[in-house]
């Protein structure tokens, strides 16, 4: 498995490359030349395919599990992985062994000369690829994919979807998807096919005529004909009531922290049906969103201190958290933020969103990424808000300090960036 690895970090990773706008044109001429070589792997299943600034993730393992529940075999594509590079790719929610992830690099390590030098894939390329190629040994029924970064030139775009779903569209990758909604939706709208069914979870109405310049047969719109309308605290997550087309479903359990979870629960359930060309059964339904789960997201590891992760790593995910503390862990006497993010953003903006000024101490890290915001930027921020604040590069020592520092009733909460929640999973399952 390592030397697996160790030939994949060979190639560019978009997600952790040092430069701040593309290093290439964007184009999918090289995913689509690997992916012609393995037999179009994408061809052989229908797929449905999710975008959208927030929420991606989760709403892609509620999809599966939806249909899972119905019978299927399903192959799930998300990224970025929290902790093994396994986990990027599922089959019926079981992530890749890592016999066949080996299997799978040696046949791409094989394939590659065949590309030359002006067609060298790129790391996220062939994951892609990778993923699309086993999904089609183990001959799933329907794959559901995340798209990595935007939609238009994202490599999970190679494929072209039965279902599109645009989860929400948020000012986020700028520097990639341009300056406004308006071109962040545009890139979006590329996973949009013609032809497709289109569940659109964004409700500004003045973006949905971008997505259907790209042609959709049919277009549900969140609110419009399909909705999350009674969104209740429970005991461990949410008590839905979920709208569709045709159905509704009442006192839904999603297992999850969050009062966003139900847009999210609700553009899954609207997709299954766009798939399936009916609603569900009740059934099924209660099934598969009771089996849910999301790691990360606003996800509890322990208690006393009550300790939380969760991957928000922009100002609309940060204040999506917040709402949710505000909610659901209001009770707890004191907050230690555990705080690490990507040097496009803003940390005060970020840590505004977050609330941070409710918090009695602000440690501030590190992502293990070239593209990482210095700690001591973070921590400076802090302090510009009037909150204590200090600097620790290693995210393990970082937690270390945060509990040391937290009373037995207080909240832990580390955030800000996916890499940083991962490192921090690890530690924290490890304590337990």
């Amino acid at each position: 498995m390592s030397r697996a690895r160790e030939w994949l970090d060979g190639h560019i990773n978009l997600a952790r490359m040092v430069a701040d706008s593309r290093t290439v044109p964007p184009t999918l001429d090289r995913v689509r030349r690997l992916t012609e070589l393995l037999g179009d792997p994408q061809d052989q299943y229908p797929v449905l395919h999710l975008t959208g600034t927030n929420g991606k993730t989760t709403t892609a393992r509620m999809l599966s599990a939806l249909l899972a529940a119905k019978g299927l075999s399903v192959g799930t594509l998300t990224s970025p992985y929290l902790e093994r590079l396994n986990e990027e790719m599922a089959w019926n929610g079981d992530p890749i062994s890592d016999g066949a992830f080996v299997e799978l690099i040696e046949v791409l390590a094989d394939i590659e000369p065949v590309l030359g030098a002006e067609l060298r894939p790129n790391y996220f390329e062939l994951i892609t690829a990778g993923a699309y190629r086993w999904f089609a040994d183990i001959a799933v029924d329907a794959v559901v994919a995340e798209v990595g970064l935007g939609g238009r030139w994202d490599a999970t775009n190679v494929a072209t979807a039965q279902v599109a779903v645009v989860t929400n569209i948020e000012l986020d990758h700028m520097e990639y998807l341009g300056p406004t909604r308006e071109s962040i939706a545009g890139e979006k709208a590329g996973i949009v096919k013609p032809g497709s069914h289109l569940v659109l979870g964004e409700t500004d109405r003045a973006l949905r005529a971008i997505f259907e310049a790209s042609g959709p047969a049919t277009v549900w719109q969140a609110h419009d004909d399909f909705a999350c309308d009674v969104n209740e605290l429970a005991h461990g997550g949410r008590l839905l009531t979920l709208r569709t087309p045709g159905a509704k479903y009442e006192d839904v359990y999603l297992p999850l922290h969050g009062a966003h979870q139900g847009a999210n629960a609700a553009c899954a359930l609207a997709a299954a049906q766009a798939f399936f060309g009916e609603p569900l059964n009740e059934d099924v339904v209660q099934e598969a969103f009771a089996s849910v789960t999301s790691p990360g997201r606003m996800e509890v590891l322990s208690r006393r201190p009550l300790t939380v992760i969760d991957g928000a790593h922009n100002p609309a995910g940060a204040r999506a958290a917040a709402a949710t503390i505000a909610e659901e862990f209001s009770a707890v006497e004191g907050r230690v933020l555990v705080v690490g993010m990507m040097r496009q953003r803003d940390p005060v903006e970020m840590l505004r969103a977050l609330d941070a000024t409710h918090a009695k101490l602000v440690v501030a890290t590190e992502p293990d990424s070239p593209r990482a915001l210095p700690a001591a930027d973070v921590a400076d921020a802090a302090t510009s808000l009037g909150v204590e604040a200090i600097a620790i590069v290693s995210v393990r020592a970082a937690v270390e300090r945060a509990l040391a520092r937290a009373e037995p009733d207080d909240l832990v909460f580390v955030t800000g960036s996916l890499y940083v929640v991962g490192e921090a999973r690890t530690m924290l399952r490890a304590r337990v």
